[in-house]
């Protein structure tokens, strides 16, 4: 089905992102920071980036940023998962170059929906 990297600090948040995903036939690689995310990326492409907000070092909005600028990595599909839910948050993070914006505690049914949907583009 394809490969997301999913970029989260905690574990508990990461353990449910990863599950739902593998659970539904995608393949997993796990970062905990904003660099570890990039040389992850550096390593293996994913076809999808599955990014929080508050992180260790660069913040998900730096890396999406990031990776939206350069262009081996622009068409990489990046959804946002955070805490930080507010329509200006939401604004922001589109505005980085995000393909997707979900809110914390996440609808697991909608993250997965959200990212199959996001692969097959």
């Amino acid at each position: 089905m394809g490969t997301a990297l999913v970029v989260e600090d905690s574990m508990t948040d990461m353990q449910i992102l990863t599950r739902c995903l593998q659970q539904s036939g995608i393949t997993v690689l796990v970062a905990q920071s904003g660099e570890e995310a990039m040389a992850a990326i550096a390593r293996q492409r994913p076809d999808v980036v599955v990014l929080d907000v508050v992180l260790p070092g660069c913040s998900g909005f730096e890396v999406c940023r990031e990776l939206k600028g350069d262009m081996a990595t622009r068409d990489i599909p990046i959804v946002i998962c955070s805490t930080k839910g507010s329509e200006m948050d939401r604004f922001w993070g589109m505005k980085q170059g995000a393909d997707a914006y979900l809110a914390k505690p996440i609808d697991q049914d909608e993250f997965v929906q959200t990212v199959k949907q996001l692969i097959r583009q």
